[in-house]
């Protein structure tokens, strides 16, 4: 039995996410380094301030994969790891422009990091264990499609809330301004609700389901890299998706 085609809106829905996946990090290239100079680094520092972002990417976008790969719920397999890093990217999304000190302000990069990592990694899976294999390409089309969208307005909300809304692009030394204030808190509030449109429209074929398709395709995709080299496996999962 063949996985069933699902209609445009259906594939729409469960790529959504992507959108607040992708504002999270725009708003996180365009702007922390701007908040840890205001908090006090010096410039030769930013470089190792943002070591945050490829560990974590490293580290736990192979993790979650073979959770994931492993995980049944209520919520599904990958649903669950959507909404808990949603959850968590949002709270650093609203905390992180509001840190009292340089070091807070790197700790919640690391949460951040590692929370918008935790929703994204299973978001690749989801194509292949949703869509039958002539809908794939539209799939990924429709992800990066979200991507773009999501990397475009976050990167201009300082812009557009300070030129078209008149809010303050300047604050007090050591003091974000609040412009940045106000794009990180929209933004936390975009990736968790467009996270949690996917949760909740998106439904996940249940293993036996999965097990039916084309005679066992659910379990070909559940473990993909069963029996490979477990660096070769890390390599590819880890630095690659990186």
């Amino acid at each position: 039995m063949k996985k069933p085609r699902l209609s445009f809106w259906q594939i729409w829905n469960m790529s959504f996410g992507f959108l607040g996946i992708q504002f999270g990090f725009a708003l996180q290239n365009g702007n922390v380094s701007r908040i840890f100079q205001t908090l006090g680094a010096e410039i030769e520092q930013i470089p190792i301030l943002w070591i945050a972002a490829p560990v974590t990417g490293l580290i736990i976008q192979p993790i979650i994969g073979h959770m994931s790969d492993n995980t049944w719920g209520r919520l599904g397999r990958r649903r669950p790891y959507f909404l808990i890093g949603a959850i968590f990217a949002s709270i650093a999304l609203i905390l992180m422009p509001n840190s009292p000190g340089l070091w807070m302000a790197v700790g919640m990069l690391w949460i951040m990091d590692a929370s918008i990592n935790i929703s994204m990694e299973p978001f690749r899976a989801f194509v292949g264990d949703m869509l039958p294999d002539d809908q794939r390409t539209l799939g990924f089309t429709m992800q990066s499609f979200f991507i773009g969208i999501g990397a475009f307005v976050a990167s201009w909300l300082p812009y557009m809330l300070s030129n078209w809304f008149n809010i303050s692009n300047t604050a007090p030394e050591g003091e974000i301004p609040q412009t940045v204030k106000f794009s990180f808190y929209l933004g936390g509030i975009v990736f968790f609700l467009s996270v949690l449109w996917t949760v909740l429209r998106t439904k996940e074929y249940s293993p036996e389901e999965l097990n039916s398709f084309e005679g066992g395709e659910g379990e070909e995709i559940r473990n993909p890299d069963e029996g490979a080299d477990p660096v070769r496996k890390y390599l590819r999962r880890g630095v690659i998706w990186t």
